[in-house]
């Protein structure tokens, strides 16, 4: 089983994913890409991952969505339906693998109110985590 993790920069919420995962289910390969990389995982989504043991999980550089072969996925989980609609503007045949979770991009967001939308991930991370 292979899961992909896709939002906007790869910076918050598809690495957040990816290393909760990753924690929880070490038997599945797991990544996470950016449709727009940033430089680097931003400090609320290690702080986040800290607090909840998962930092050893969390990648360092985002990587991007073109850097990915997304046939080779069982699982592409996209953040918004923008990110849908990059990873079908790329691989039209992977529609069948695509789950949208709608998840607000909490970059810009003091850390209590985008702990929530890490929150969110969480849980349906540890629902993933026990359906695959």
């Amino acid at each position: 089983m292979k899961v992909l993790f896709v939002c906007t920069g790869n910076a918050c919420r598809s690495p957040l994913a990816d290393a909760l995962l990753k924690m929880l289910r070490p038997d599945i390969e797991v990544d996470s890409a950016g449709t727009y990389p940033y430089y680097k995982v931003v400090d609320l989504t290690r702080r986040y991952a800290e607090q909840k043991g998962a930092s050893e999980f969390l990648k360092t550089v985002p990587d991007g969505l073109e850097s990915k072969n997304l046939c080779v996925y069982d699982l592409i989980v996209a953040m918004e339906r923008r990110h849908e609609q990059a990873i079908l503007d790329r691989a039209p045949d992977c529609a069948d693998k695509i789950v949208v979770w709608h998840i607000k991009d909490p970059y810009q967001l003091p850390y209590k109110q985008a702990s929530n939308e890490f929150d969110k991930i969480k849980s349906k991370v540890a629902h993933l985590a026990k359906t695959l």
